[in-house]
């Protein structure tokens, strides 16, 4: 199977320019984003809500970028650096396409906001959900029981 926007010639600056007019489109108060080595954070609120998706990029000097697939061969400088700029596409291609599935899915009632963006919302202390969830819930599926709600109150 191959994986969506693969071959895309969209840029990631088209590709961010989209979410954030998508965004703005679906009533989003503000949007920002920013990155370093490995990832790219996209940012915005929107119904009283702080939504942050992390994006992890892949490493330039990973062998499927630097050497051609099936051959083993080094590629040139230049086309490791056009496949690894080619991987970037296509991972901010799905990302422009999650965010505007989610709030499309919101506008047509399939959803609710909450719903789509819960593992994305950021807490008071800067974590998102997800981040604060994930753990939880392996927790539930090891042990088989769910956490009292005495112990639900203590934590928040």
């Amino acid at each position: 199977m191959s994986r969506y926007a693969e071959n895309t010639s969209v840029s990631v600056e088209n590709s961010r320019g989209e979410i954030e007019r998508t965004l703005q489109r679906y009533g989003a108060e503000s949007f920002g984003y920013g990155w370093e080595a490995g990832r790219a954070v996209v940012q915005f609120v929107t119904q009283d809500r702080h939504i942050r998706f992390v994006l992890p990029l892949p490493d330039k000097n990973d062998r499927a970028y630097t050497h051609t697939p099936g051959k083993g061969l080094v590629r040139t400088e230049a086309d490791a650096y056009k496949a690894w700029e080619q991987a970037c596409r296509q991972r901010w291609r799905a990302l422009a396409l999650a965010i505007k599935a989610k709030l499309e899915a919101v506008e047509a009632g399939i959803t609710t906001y909450e719903d789509e963006f819960m593992a994305h919302i950021v807490l008071p202390d800067g974590s998102t959900f997800g981040a604060w969830a994930r753990p939880q819930i392996a927790e539930v599926y090891a042990t088989g029981s769910m956490p009292s709600l005495l112990a639900l109150e203590a934590g928040s």
